[in-house]
């Protein structure tokens, strides 16, 4: 079992310029922590629009984690805290899912 850590960021500025600056960011400071099994984030799929998708956000982040010690340690560095310092000024909402999750065999 792996740790899947999924944050979806909703802005105050919404554009489409500031959801890549926030995707950049994500990149720049959130990939590639020690224990990252895979790391991607998306702007929303604005295609995507039936009455069970939640368009309530701008972007997604998806970091999946070898186990609790890594995402402590992923949450806990200095790169972590300054994408925070850096970028929340603009967030709305912060929405955080954390789930174990099997790995395909």
């Amino acid at each position: 079992m792996i740790l899947a850590h999924d944050v979806y960021f909703t802005l105050n500025d919404d554009s489409a310029e500031a959801r890549q600056r926030l995707a950049a960011a994500c990149h720049t400071y959130l990939s590639g922590h020690s224990g990252t099994v895979f790391f991607t984030v998306g702007i929303v799929a604005s295609e995507l629009d039936r009455p069970v998708n939640d368009r309530g956000f701008g972007v997604a982040l998806h970091v999946y984690l070898e186990d609790k010690a890594a995402h402590d340690a992923y949450q806990a560095h200095p790169r972590h805290a300054r994408f925070t310092l850096e970028n929340s000024s603009n967030w709305k909402a912060v929405r955080v899912f954390d789930s174990w999750v099997e790995t395909a065999s």
